[in-house]
């Protein structure tokens, strides 16, 4: 009896993907039925936006460029917003993730031939998605606070690759907090320390202005070259070669342990709530 080829060639990456296709779609579909919650979630960085640019822009843009005025504060701000987008849709994934294993559903799924990966991939695809609605969403929203972005086509590009980068990163780390929270409670509070790196770095003032010891930790956290390259790409300006490989190492780094923690974790068997 001789092998299709079509089998040979296509089955042993048609099934996690179709696995991953299939709980993509349950993650979408969660979205469509319940829009409360990403209304809820991507309102959040829309509300501090508008929050920082109208009451607190007219001050602070004096002290990114002398005579700036809150256009020129919405276009230094607008990344470090968008880095906040990515962190509350990932609250958001931590909760539902812990939901799905403490509810049995990834329990059900280790018994079926579903591979891992394919499992936590449709979470953290879903979550990408939505980071990167959300990260528009901000974009549009500095645009009518005043902000006139200079990016040509190949800066646009870039800007998708990085915050695609970004959100793939900040989903996987959500899927592994999910996983390792010991009740929804706890995987609900797991963002929150991501949610301070945007201030602690460059996303609302330059690190240069910041007390010495917080500025060395401002410049060597992961999203101030990732925040430093997206505010050149969106300006038109050139970026330096030196941050680029930067937020492109560091968002490589952060989806490998977040796809390596969520592996380990899915695997590893799950105690009842206390």
């Amino acid at each position: 009896m001789t092998t299709s080829p079509d089998v040979t060639v296509r089955g042993p990456l048609a099934r996690p993907l179709h696995d991953a296709a299939v709980l993509l779609d349950r993650q979408l579909r969660h979205v469509v039925r319940y829009p409360e919650l990403s209304v809820l979630v991507m309102g959040v960085p829309v509300v501090l936006l508008l929050l920082f640019v109208l009451v607190f822009g007219g001050s602070l843009a004096t002290g990114i460029a002398p005579g700036g005025d809150r256009g020129d504060y919405a276009a230094f701000v607008t990344p470090g917003m968008m880095a906040i987008a990515a962190i509350t849709i990932a609250q958001g994934t931590s909760t539902e993730v812990a939901m799905d294993a403490s509810g049995g559903v990834l329990a059900r799924l280790r018994t079926l031939s579903v591979r891992p990966g394919s499992v936590l991939a449709g979470h953290a695809l879903g979550a990408t998605l939505q980071m990167l609605v959300a990260m528009t969403l901000i974009v549009l929203v500095a645009v009518a606070l005043g902000f006139r972005p200079g990016a040509g086509p190949l800066g646009w590009l870039g800007v998708l690759a990085l915050t695609t980068a970004l959100s793939l990163a900040v989903a996987w780390l959500a899927v592994a907090a999910g996983l390792a929270a010991r009740s929804v409670e706890v995987a609900s509070n797991y963002a929150l320390p991501l949610m301070l790196l945007p201030f602690l770095g460059s996303g609302f003032v330059p690190v240069d202005s910041l007390p010495g010891w917080l500025e060395w930790f401002a410049r060597h956290q992961p999203l101030t070259p990732v925040v430093d390259v997206l505010r050149n790409l969106l300006a038109g300006t050139p970026a330096d070669r030196g941050s680029v490989l930067l937020a492109t190492g560091w968002c490589l780094v952060l989806v490998a342990v977040g796809i390596w923690s969520a592996g380990r974790l899915f695997t590893r068997p799950r105690s009842a709530p206390h």
